[in-house]
């Protein structure tokens, strides 16, 4: 199959050259664009030289631990991270999510099981850029300062204050305070949410969005977030904008 620059690259880090191999040849069957890397450094060279969509990262590397890199590349980048690793402690892929990563599969893995995490992690990507895309427009109509209660969200500066003390946000804690104000009063499934920020795996969905929301509770006016049990969320008070 001819490759494309429509082909979706995913760049596998793994220190084993057989699995890398494996993983290689299967998925440039399956259409896709396939890198090597068999440690960090390998890794952020070919992250440095060109387009990556998804990163197929095992946690046992050589040097710095894919754990390590999942959180510098969380910092760095939304490419999507899936986990791989030989463990099977609940700890492990716990850390993993909390440090950004998207999903996880345990060795050994089928392969058509890993194919099938690929397409929809980098489908619910392609959501999310679409939903940015549309949060995008809303601002460039104007809607920049918006004030709920005694706090004003500036979306363009990304900058949330309480009179004039100035709150600082997270990426991940702004992403998903603007979805609230942007859809006020509104009971919003932890999968929308998910579609309107940067953390797209409907199967940790639960755990990230919580955490956020969490420490959101910790910034803010806890009262703000209403837990609608079964449902989701709901953010409570009167926007202005």
């Amino acid at each position: 199959m001819a490759l494309t620059s429509l082909q979706p690259c995913v760049l596998v880090v793994d220190d084993e050259a057989v699995i890398r191999a494996r993983l290689k040849g299967y998925f440039e069957k399956e259409g896709y664009r396939v890198l090597e890397a068999a440690d960090g450094e390998e890794m952020w060279q070919q992250f440095s030289q060109q387009h990556v969509d998804l990163v197929m990262l095992d946690i046992n590397l050589p040097g710095v631990d894919g754990l390590s890199l999942t959180r510098e590349l969380r910092s760095r980048s939304d490419v999507g991270i899936i986990l791989v690793t030989g463990r099977d402690e609940a700890i492990d892929k716990i850390i993993g999510l909390e440090m950004g990563a998207d999903d996880y599969v345990t060795k050994p893995f089928e392969l058509r099981e890993l194919l099938v995490r690929v397409k929809n992690l980098l489908w619910r990507i392609s959501l999310v850029k679409k939903a940015q895309q549309q949060t995008i427009a809303e601002l460039e109509r104007g809607d920049d300062l918006i004030e709920f209660e005694d706090y004003s969200l500036a979306l363009n500066s990304r900058k949330l204050s309480l009179g004039d003390e100035v709150i600082k946000l997270t990426k991940a804690e702004f992403e998903l305070l603007s979805a609230f104000v942007l859809h006020p009063q509104q009971v919003l499934s932890r999968e929308r949410l998910m579609q309107l920020t940067s953390h797209r795996n409907q199967d940790v969905n639960d755990r990230t969005i919580d955490v956020i929301i969490r420490r959101l509770r910790n910034k803010l006016n806890a009262e703000l977030f209403v837990t609608v049990h079964g449902e989701g969320y709901l953010f409570a008070a009167k926007v202005e904008d």
